[in-house]
């Protein structure tokens, strides 16, 4: 029964064992009587049974014993094999990630954290973490131990020396067994900070010669319809040797002068623009603004455009000043669309910005600066047009029946340089 119960079903035990009852009856000595035999039968076939589902239990859970061996092994190694590339993920990172208890005290740091804090590898493990990371000297305080963070913020750090630097923390609270962790993920963002700053600051500059190199070109045409008018009185007898007329002419003379600003050095920031990322970008860049307004979007732009010839900062703030502009005409939309389409035409790249907010109500002052009973200034469109000009871009207003188009066009980074320049 012991070998029988090793490999056959329950009903097949219970079969075996009454066969092995009928012969244990047969080949013993004893007299069968109906109380007697009746009662050692049924004994026989419990015990024969007995002993068969026995072993086949035992073989059983000796099998899923088996079976979970095997599977906890394969689990440990999938989870060691995990836990090796989830150190080498952490210690090839180039951010900072540190873990920390309730106490702040740091339990692991990788290489990046000691390298970026200044501190010799392996000697972090200990150190209070708010020490480089002040702004997160409350997370495990006494009073947010019961709240969990994930969040993201950018706050100055610390490096072991004292020095400041500016950092984007990536930081979550978890509970373990051993209490409250705390992991972070710095990344330094001084450099960053110095770029955007140094960036801003070009395009500050650059925005200023445009704006006084296209106010200088307005003035410049004042002055040369005053100078003809000037000479024309200058051929009057009367007023031959009158010292007012004089200075009225030298004035003329200086004020042409001081308006003498030569435009063409803003082209020498033009370089080759790929178009189709820049859209990208600026479609990242609108989208929030689109959604909170319920603004719906088409865009329409041809695959496999060439390169512009254009200022990339000064194209994405024209693009930006007429979209804003779009954006507040279609707020007052129930059904606001806008659409952006961007197409070859010969040796140009035409892109337009269409909405259906209801038009401009006076085209012929548009690009006009100072206009009255427009927003802010009233010099967006002009410093656009000025941007354009600056690098051989051009734009005009479009009417549609129930809205407004702005077309600008921009020619191809193919073209000769002195088609650029003209």
């Amino acid at each position: 029964m012991a070998m029988i119960g090793s490999v056959l079903s329950s009903w097949q035990i219970a079969l075996a064992a009454m066969f092995c009852t009928l012969l244990a009856e047969n080949f013993d000595d004893l007299a069968w009587s109906l109380r007697t035999g009746t009662t050692r039968d049924v004994l026989y076939a419990a015990a024969f049974t007995g002993v068969g589902l026995f072993v086949r239990e035992i073989n059983r859970n000796r099998k899923m014993t088996m079976e979970h061996l095997d599977e906890i092994e394969h689990q440990s190694e999938a989870r060691k094999e995990a836990e090796e590339q989830l150190r080498v993920l952490i210690e090839s990172s180039p951010a900072a990630i540190i873990t920390a208890d309730a106490n702040s005290a740091v339990l692991m740091a990788n290489e990046a954290a000691h390298r970026m804090l200044g501190v010799r590898q392996g000697e972090l493990q200990g150190r209070a973490i708010y020490r480089y990371l002040p702004s997160l000297r409350n997370i495990s305080s006494p009073d947010t131990l019961q709240q969990l963070f994930r969040t993201v913020m950018q706050a100055r750090a610390q490096r072991e020396d004292g020095e400041t630097f500016l950092a984007d923390i990536c930081f979550s609270t978890y509970r373990t067994n051993a209490g409250l962790r705390l992991a972070v993920m710095v990344l330094d963002a001084s450099e960053e900070f110095r770029t955007h700053e140094v960036s801003g600051l070009h395009q500050l500059m650059l925005g200023s010669r445009i704006v006084i190199g296209a106010m200088s070109h307005e003035i410049r045409n004042v002055c040369g319809a005053i100078t003809a008018v000037h000479q024309n009185l200058s051929r009057e007898p009367l007023l031959a040797g009158n010292q007012d007329f004089e200075a009225l002419g030298n004035l003329i003379s200086a004020l042409g002068s001081i308006a003498n600003f030569n435009l063409r050095q803003t082209a020498d920031q033009a370089t080759e623009v790929d178009l189709i990322a820049l859209l990208d970008e600026l479609r990242i860049i609108i989208s929030p603004s689109l959604s909170d307004e319920n603004i719906a979007t088409q865009w329409n732009v041809e695959p496999f455009l060439p390169l512009v010839w254009a200022d990339r900062s000064s194209l994405m703030q024209v693009f930006l000043n007429l979209i804003t502009n779009s954006i507040r005409a279609l707020s007052e939309h129930s059904a606001g669309t806008l659409r952006i389409n961007a197409r070859t035409e010969a040796n140009h790249i035409v892109i337009e910005v269409a909405d259906n907010g209801g038009g401009v109500k006076h085209p012929e002052h548009l690009f006009h600066p100072f206009q009255n009973g427009v927003a802010s200034t009233g010099l967006g469109l002009y410093l656009s047009r000025a941007f354009l000009h600056s690098f051989g871009g051009e734009i005009r207003y479009r009417s549609l029946p129930s809205g407004a188009c702005f077309v600008i066009s921009l020619n191809s980074a193919a073209m000769p340089t002195e088609v650029h320049n003209a």
